[in-house]
C-alpha cells in the first residue's frame, strides 16, 4: 500500500495490513456494498435472417448460427428482463435476432447502440438473477487470460457485498477482511455503506466529457453517518462518486465525472487501486490529490514494481 500525504506532498511504502493504523475516532469509512453478478453469457445465434440483396433480386438467406458473447450491463425494465449489453460479434447482430444460451434460455435483440451496445430481452419466467447464477460467468477483467472458475464467484467479491447489480468488483474493497474491518472499528472509525452498481461508466475509456450513468443508493442512516463524520474515508472511486453525488443532491442515477477542478464536498481520504492511463478513475484520483503529485507517485509505483489492476496493490491518499 502506497500512502500519500496530500499536505506534505510525500509518500511512503507500507502494507495494507497497516490501513487501520491510519484510522481514528471521528473517521467514517465508506464501503460500496454492491455485489457482482455473473454478467457474462455465451450462446449462439439461432434462426435465419432474410434480406434483399438487390432491387430485382430475390431475398438471400443468411445462416445465423455462430458463437455469441453477451456482457450484461444494466437492466432497463421493471421486470429486469430487458437489458443494455455489449454483444460480440456486434456488427453481425441485427435487431430481431435471437440468441440461445444454456438450458434453452432465449434472448432477442431489440435495438442497437454505439460501441457494440445492444438492448436485448430475455424470454423466461424464472427470476433473472437466479437464472444468471445458473448460466452466467463471472466477468473477470480482460487481462486475466483464463476461463472463470467456481472459486471466482467468491474471490471476485468483497466480504461486505450484499446488493446485487455490479458487472465488475469495486476493487479497492477486495483488500478488506473481517479482521481488518474489526481493527478499524477498534481504532474508533465508524463504517457506512453506499451502493453504486459498477457498470460501463466506471471502466470504459474516456470519450468526451460524459460518463455512462450508474445506479446508486445511500440510505438516510448511512447519509447521516457520512454527514456527521470528522473525516470521510472513501474505499474506492465508486464510493467517492456515490458520496459526492449524494452531497450534490443527486439520487438514483449518477453520471458525475470528477476531474481536476472539482470541489469535493465530503471525501477527506481515499483508498484506491492503481488505474489505467486515460481512465476516468485515474482522472478522479488526480482531481483529489493533484495531477503532478499523483503521476509522480505512479512513477514511484512502477519503479517499485507495485501491481496494477483489479487484483493489484493499493494507494491510500490522506
Amino acid at each position: 500500500m502506497l500512502v500519500l500525504d496530500r499536505v506534505a506532498r510525500t509518500w511512503q511504502d507500507r502494507m495494507f495490513r497497516d490501513f487501520p493504523d491510519f484510522m481514528a475516532a471521528g473517521d467514517c469509512i465508506v464501503l460500496n456494498d454492491s455485489e457482482v453478478f455473473p454478467s457474462r453469457l455465451f450462446g449462439h445465434r439461432t434462426g435465419v435472417h432474410s434480406h434483399p440483396v438487390g432491387k430485382n433480386n430475390p431475398k438471400r438467406h443468411e445462416n445465423l448460427s455462430g458463437r455469441v458473447e453477451v456482457f450484461l450491463l444494466r437492466p432497463q425494465s421493471d421486470d429486469s428482463l430487458t437489458w443494455d449489453a455489449l454483444v460480440r460479434p456486434g456488427r453481425k447482430m441485427r435487431t430481431g435476432e435471437r440468441i440461445e444460451f444454456d438450458q434453452g434460455v432465449m434472448a432477442e435483440i431489440l435495438s442497437r447502440g454505439e460501441f457494440g451496445e445492444r438492448t436485448l430481452r430475455f424470454h423466461t419466467n424464472e427470476p433473472i438473477f437466479e437464472l444468471l447464477r445458473k448460466i452466467g460467468h463471472v466477468p473477470l477483467p480482460p487481462y486475466i487470460k483464463r476461463q472463470d472458475r467456481t472459486e471466482d464467484r467468491d474471490r471476485y467479491q468483497t466480504v461486505f457485498a450484499r446488493e446485487t447489480g455490479s458487472v465488475a468488483a469495486p476493487t479497492a474493497g477486495l483488500h478488506f477482511t473481517p479482521g481488518i474491518l474489526e481493527r478499524c472499528r477498534a481504532a474508533g472509525a465508524d463504517l457506512a455503506y453506499v451502493t453504486l452498481h459498477v457498470g460501463l461508466g466506471t471502466f470504459q475509456p474516456v470519450r468526451g466529457d460524459t460518463l455512462h450513468s450508474e445506479h446508486f443508493e445511500i440510505t438516510k442512516e448511512n447519509m447521516s453517518r457520512i454527514g456527521e463524520a470528522k473525516r470521510v474515508v472513501c474505499v474506492g472511486t465508486t464510493s467517492v462518486r456515490a458520496v459526492e453525488s449524494g452531497a450534490l443532491g443527486r439520487s438514483g442515477e449518477t453520471d458525475l465525472f470528477i476531474k481536476p477542478g472539482f470541489e469535493f464536498q465530503r471525501t477527506g481520504a481515499m483508498l484506491t487501486n492503481f488505474h489505467l492511463p486515460e481512465s476516468s478513475l485515474l482522472i478522479l484520483v488526480c482531481a483529489f490529490a493533484g495531477v503532478d503529485f499523483v503521476l509522480g507517485a505512479y512513477r514511484h509505483a512502477v519503479e517499485s514494481r507495485y501491481r496494477f489492476y483489479s487484483y493489484g496493490d493499493c494507494m491510500l491518499i490522506l
